[in-house]
């Protein structure tokens, strides 16, 4: 049986698609909080956050799907399970990518408990985490035999 190959195509529309999420988050993010708070750019912020976070799990899924035996169903594991395959760092899997799929929960299903200040502290202090994530990314692309992968 022979692995199916990453479709490199799709992976670049979903990374150039995070980067532009983090373009206008980056930008909204240069608002006082006060500004934030009372005008539109909260409201943005959790738009331009959810649709990164679904690019970088749509991503994720998408080659987790390549590797035998690595699918996962709930957000939390399918973080879990790219550390695990060492497609990002173990640590920052458990530690930062975990946390970004419980948030990407709380957007879609708790969306009218999220607040203007927890979503201002996210984008002026988090969005690294995705930068990481672009990278590693990046790195499968560019070197995918070092995870056993082919790139169609």
């Amino acid at each position: 049986m022979t692995n199916l190959k990453i479709e490199k195509d799709i992976i670049i529309k979903r990374l150039d698609g995070i980067e532009s999420e983090l373009i206008e988050l980056k930008k909204i993010s240069q608002e006082t909080l006060d500004d934030f708070g009372s005008g539109n750019g909260w409201k943005l912020a959790q738009f331009h956050l959810h649709r990164a976070l679904e690019g970088v799990f749509n991503i994720s899924t998408h080659i987790l799907s390549r590797i035998p035996g690595a699918t996962a169903t709930q957000y939390k594991e399918i973080a879990i399970k790219l550390g695990e395959n060492k497609i990002i760092d173990n640590d920052f899997a458990i530690n930062k990518m975990t946390k970004m799929a419980k948030y990407r929960n709380r957007l879609v299903h708790f969306y009218s408990e999220v607040t203007a200040v927890e979503l201002y502290k996210i984008i002026n202090e988090d969005l690294n985490d995705f930068e990481f994530f672009l990278n590693a990314i990046k790195d499968l692309l560019q070197n995918p035999h070092k995870f056993n992968l082919e790139i169609e």
